[in-house]
C-alpha cells in the first residue's frame, strides 16, 4: 500500500483502532479525515447502503469499507480484480479494530456498480 485515505465516521472510536491496525500491519502511508458528510464519502465511491459500514478506506484503485482484514486488503492489491473494492458491512465484534470474538465466518463483498454484494471472498 503506497498511501491511502481513510474517512472516519465522527465520534467512532473504532475507526482509529482500524487505522492503528493498518499501521501496524500494512507499509504505507496513512492520512484519517472525519469529513462534514461521511455518507457524501460512500456516495462519491459508490458504496450500496447495504454494504457500509463506520469507516471508507481509499487505496490508489481501491475501495475498502468496513473492518476488513489485511489479508483480503492484501489479496485485493495481488490480484487487482476489476472490481471498486471490498466490503465487510456492519461493525462484527472479533474483526479488526472492534473488540469481542469473532462468531464464525465472515463474507467479504465486492464493491462494483451492479455486481455489487457479490461475494468476494470468506475470512
Amino acid at each position: 500500500m503506497a498511501s491511502a485515505q481513510q474517512f472516519n465516521s465522527p465520534g467512532c472510536s473504532c475507526c482509529e483502532h482500524y487505522a492503528s491496525y493498518l499501521r501496524e500491519n500494512i507499509t504505507g502511508d496513512l492520512s484519517e479525515t472525519v469529513p462534514d458528510d461521511i455518507q457524501a464519502v460512500k456516495q462519491e465511491y459508490g458504496i450500496p447502503e447495504d454494504l457500509q459500514s463506520c469507516h471508507t478506506l481509499v487505496l490508489t484503485d481501491y475501495v475498502v469499507e468496513g473492518h476488513v482484514p489485511v489479508e483480503v486488503i492484501a489479496r485485493l492489491l495481488d490480484e487487482n480484480p476489476p472490481i471498486d473494492g471490498v466490503a465487510l458491512p456492519g461493525m462484527p465484534s472479533g474483526t479488526p479494530g472492534m473488540g469481542g470474538e469473532k462468531d464464525g465466518s465472515l463474507s467479504i463483498y465486492a464493491i462494483d456498480g451492479d455486481k455489487a454484494g457479490a461475494e468476494y471472498t470468506e475470512v
